[in-house]
């Protein structure tokens, strides 16, 4: 039976819950397990260190500190960007989250000539509780390993991106 280590593609279920009021921040209990290629930074690294040697049918219970999840929140973060940047009849408010290229952001402060965002992960400073039960175990395949990432159910689906845009590698036997 395969363990969960370095370029295996695990699955699991998991429930994340903040442990100091227990409540749960995620789950996929009621869905998919949650599929990712172990080792290249799919992950948060705690929760990937935490896993490692599990096999199929072992559970494990864990509680994470912010650096070893989404870390702490940092300043550099942080970022005044010109109000022009977004378009003119895009209505911004405060505590708004929108996506950009470097990922998701919340509006923290709006000027006439700025706005002020916030890349910070929400869960950044969290301590997060996780309990896990594994679902299956699999060595990647080499085309997982050439693109970082699993393939199949759980994991990417490069079906879903336009022609022009899918990795040089993925031809129709990637998912």
């Amino acid at each position: 039976m395969t363990a969960i280590k370095q370029d295996t593609v695990a699955s699991v279920h998991y429930t994340g819950t903040f442990p100091d009021s227990g409540e749960e921040f995620d789950s996929s209990r009621d869905g998919e397990p949650l599929t990712f290629l172990v080792g290249h930074k799919g992950m948060i690294p705690g929760f990937e260190r935490e896993v490692m040697g599990a096999k199929v049918g072992d559970t494990r219970s864990f509680t994470l500190e912010p650096e070893d999840a989404y870390g702490m929140p940092s300043e550099e973060m942080i970022q005044e960007v010109p109000r022009e940047m977004f378009p003119e009849e895009m209505p911004l408010d405060l505590g708004m989250t929108l996506m950009s290229d470097g990922g998701p952001f919340r509006i923290v402060a709006i000027t006439e000539k700025t706005v002020r965002c916030d890349f910070n992960s929400l869960m950044a400073g969290k301590t997060l509780h996780f309990e896990v039960e594994v679902m299956d175990v699999r060595a990647a395949t080499a085309d997982e390993l050439a693109h970082g990432h699993a393939h199949g159910p759980g994991g990417h689906h490069h079906h879903d991106e336009p022609e022009a845009e899918k990795d040089d590698d993925c031809g129709d036997d990637c998912c």
